[in-house]
Formats: structure tokens, C-alpha cells, sequence
């Protein structure tokens, strides 16, 4: 049994926890009690003062305090030192010897301290497993997040609205800060290419990584850098999901029917949509393979509202999270229930870049396939352009972190990944993929000098 300072029972709900490990206020009769009746009992003299204010040197801080002495007397008992040691005198005893002492002594298990050796082994070994699972919930506790400020922001400045040219101008700015702040700690986000997006209304088409967190940093950072709003299109079941409704309508998120997105544009917005959609994001993988299918709606939009496509492609998007979308059984039930099953990890912090291309002019003598193939080939070429700088997480890992002390040293620093000797990247790649390696080096020299010429 242990004696504890009287404000710990006055801590809520610690009661039960008390009563069941024994430890009790310390007054003099009840340790009387405790030790006639055969139970050994522990006391800190020094109590919470010392806790609090002893220091690395082990000062004691008894002051006069004898009482614990009296009560040893007065039980005829003898008095244990938590510090000495019969064979080699005087020695320090660790927290954990303590914990371990007094586990073993509570539940009767005897040699506890292999059992608790065994079980930190197990959490040092499945720690990264699980933490890579557990980290994309992060994006889920910010959009939730985002949703409760939202609630807060309406039930704030519900007599407002009808002053207010848009009633969501205040939150909007409230979550391009939140999100924007998110993306360039955790993923040094850039956005390069801004001034390619036209004033009036266009449509960014963008691949889709297994999660929209791209899309997010983009619209949270053209919103603060330009004052322009970008809203998006997203699948079906977003708008299933609870409490999300007025998170969507707040940023005007559309359905999808080509009709509302045809109106938007001629109204002047600006729409972002990502042709492969929730089929991309879960079934694509690290060689950013389209998977657009036979989907050409996205041109016929563009063609029937007669804007530009506007090209955009996040660097690195799919190693921050990656899925389980090889497995085949996992494919074959999303086509069937149309849900996002398939497990997601990662959210690793790598650097994000996302760039933004010349936009497509419209054009009247275009066809919907026509446009849909050429913005296909762009993305090809993106992707072969790129794909030469495809890298394992732990070398993003290292450039995004690398020269901490300064942010434009480690920005800097991030560019050089354009520089990696093509055969070292080459041997790695043979290595860990070398079925897939055919495609990552089809790009002539040409295109990687001019590439890396321009980007340093």
C-alpha cells in the first residue's frame, strides 16, 4: 500500500483508482492499521514538495518531518530504504524499477518486468505500422475541425447575413488559414504557376491523389494569395457523409451534373474537378497511372461554357498517402457498393509542390474527345517529365526536413531533387519495382537537362 498527498484525493473521478491500487491518505492510525495487519506499506517523506522542487543533485526535502519514523516505532516494524541495496550499498532505484516493483507486488505475477520487456518490444515494432494508419486521420479531424468553427461562425454572425454580401466571406478566409497554416508546416506547400490562371471563369483539371489534400492547400492558398475562390466538384458520397453538409455549402462544393457546372462557369467561377475521381485516387499508385476511363464530361463542360482547362499537377501527392488498391477483391467490391473502402496510409510530411500549367484556350471546332485526349497527353508528358524524380518517402523525408534552421534553405534545398544521379535513382528503382521501371525512363536526356536547367 502507498501513501499519497490529500489533494490527489480530491482529483475527480480518481477514487475507484485509489481504492483499488491501495493507496491511501497517510494518517497515522490508518498506517498503524495497515502494517499490524501484515501489508508493507511505502511513504516519500519529502511528499509533493519534493516532487516539485528537488532537483538533478537528489536534494531531500523532509524539513522536520519524523512522523513516518514514529509509525515505524510504534508498529515495530523495520524501516525498508527504497535506495540501498544489501550487496552493493547506496544506489539510485529508476522510476521503472519502482512501477515495476509495485506492479508485481499488486498483481501477484511474479518476473512482471519480462512480461512488460516483451510488450514494449511489441509497441516499438508495431508503432510505425499503426502510425501510418493513424496519421490520414489527421485530415479527418481538420475537416471536422473546420466543420465545427463553421457551426461556431454561423451561430456568430446569423444576424449579419442579411448585411452581408456572402454570408461565408469571414469563414472562408478562417479556413484557407487553418488549412494553408496545415500545408506549409506539415508539407512546405507551394503553389507555382498562380498567374497562369485567368481573371475570368476556367476549369482546373487536376489528377487526384488519394486524398483531396492537394486540392485543399491549393484552394486555401489561391484564396489568400490571389482573393480568388475556387470551388470543386466532388463524388456522390461526400454528401453523405454526417455533419459535412454545411461544410459544402459553404465553399459551394457542386454535385457534379454538367448542367450546374456549365452555369458556374458562365457566371465567372472557377471550377476544379478531377476527371479520375474516387477511382483514381484509391486504385492509382506511385507511377501516378491515369485512370480516367472513358470520361470526357469535363471537356464537354469547358467546350458547352466555352472557358479554358487549366492544368494542375501536385509533386509528390502520392507519397504523402498511399492505399491498399492493388488488392484486386478490393476493387471489385468498390465497383460494386461505389464506397471508399480501400485503406489509406501515410500521411507522410513530404514536400507538395503543385504547379499550374498554361491553360487550354477554348476552341468551337474542337470535340469533347478531341480535348479529353489532348489533355491526356499533357498529363503523360507530366508525368514522364516527373517521373524521373520519383523518389522513396525516406529521401522526401530527408529533403523536406533537411537545413531546419533556415525555410529557404530547406525550400532551396528541396529543388535539388531534380539533381539525383540518374543511376543511383535508376538502381533504386531496379531494385524496388523493376517491373515498372520500363516507363520511368522512356524521357530522353534532353528533357531532364532542360527540366533541371530550368527549374535551378
Amino acid at each position: 500500500m502507498s501513501v499519497a498527498d490529500h489533494f490527489v484525493f480530491r482529483l475527480p473521478g480518481l477514487k475507484l483508482l485509489l481504492g483499488v491500487t491501495g493507496i491511501m491518505p497517510g494518517t497515522r492510525e490508518e498506517c498503524l492499521i495497515a502494517l499490524k495487519n501484515g501489508y508493507l506499506v511505502s511513504i516519500s517523506p519529502g511528499g509533493v514538495r519534493e516532487a516539485l522542487f528537488s532537483d538533478e543533485s537528489y536534494q531531500l526535502m523532509w524539513g522536520n518531518r519524523k512522523g513516518f519514523a514514529r509509525v515505524a516505532l510504534d508498529a515495530k516494524v523495520e524501516m525498508i530504504g527504497g535506495n540501498e541495496s544489501c550487496a552493493a550499498g547506496p544506489m539510485p532505484m529508476s522510476y521503472l524499477t519502482c512501477l515495476t516493483y509495485i506492479l508485481g507486488e499488486w498483481t501477484g505475477v511474479e518476473n512482471i518486468e519480462d512480461y512488460l520487456s516483451y510488450a514494449v518490444y511489441l509497441l516499438w515494432v508495431l508503432f510505425p505500422l499503426v502510425a501510418v494508419f493513424l496519421l490520414p486521420g489527421v485530415l479527418v479531424i481538420l475537416f471536422y475541425t473546420s466543420i465545427l468553427l463553421l457551426h461556431i461562425y454561423k451561430r456568430k454572425n446569423e444576424l449579419k447575413e442579411a448585411y452581408s454580401n456572402d454570408f461565408w466571406d469571414g469563414a472562408k478566409q478562417m479556413l484557407a488559414t487553418l488549412w494553408d497554416g496545415h500545408g506549409r508546416i506539415w508539407h512546405g506547400y507551394e503553389l507555382h504557376g498562380a498567374e497562369n490562371i485567368p481573371e475570368g471563369p476556367g476549369l482546373v483539371v487536376f489528377y487526384h491523389g488519394a486524398t483531396p489534400a492537394d486540392c485543399v492547400y491549393f484552394m486555401a492558398r489561391l484564396l489568400i494569395q490571389k482573393k480568388r475562390y475556387c470551388h470543386v466538384v466532388a463524388d456522390h458520397f461526400v454528401f453523405r457523409l454526417p455533419g459535412f453538409k454545411i461544410l459544402l455549402d459553404a465553399h459551394g462544393v457542386l454535385h457534379g451534373p454538367k448542367e450546374e457546372c456549365v452555369n458556374a462557369l458562365k457566371k465567372g467561377s472557377l471550377i476544379a474537378i478531377a476527371p479520375g475521381g474516387v477511382r483514381e485516387a484509391l486504385f492509382s499508385d506511385e507511377m501516378y497511372t491515369i485512370i480516367w476511363g472513358n470520361r470526357k464530361g469535363f471537356a464537354q463542360v469547358a467546350i458547352d461554357a466555352k472557358v479554358p482547362i487549366i492544368p494542375m499537377f501536385t509533386q509528390n501527392v502520392r507519397e504523402g498517402v498511399r492505399t491498399l488498391g492493388g488488392i484486386k477483391i478490393l476493387r471489385s467490391l468498390y465497383e460494386r457498393i461505389r464506397l471508399p473502402i480501400v485503406p489509406v496510409y501515410g500521411g507522410f510530411p513530404v514536400k507538395l509542390r503543385t504547379f499550374i500549367g498554361e491553360p487550354i484556350p477554348y476552341e468551337p471546332n474542337v470535340t469533347a474527345e478531341e480535348l479529353t485526349a489532348k489533355v491526356r497527353e499533357i498529363y503523360i508528358y507530366i508525368f514522364k517529365i516527373f517521373g524521373i524524380m520519383i523518389e522513396n518517402t525516406g529521401i522526401l523525408l530527408s529533403s523536406h526536413f533537411s537545413h531546419g534552421a533556415s525555410y529557404r534553405s530547406r525550400w532551396n534545398h528541396g529543388r535539388l531533387w531534380t539533381c539525383l544521379s540518374l543511376d543511383a535513382l535508376n538502381c533504386f528503382c531496379f531494385i524496388t519495382r523493376p517491373c515498372r521501371c520500363s516507363r520511368l525512363f522512356k524521357v530522353s536526356t534532353a528533357s531532364y537537362i532542360a527540366l533541371k536547367n530550368n527549374l535551378l
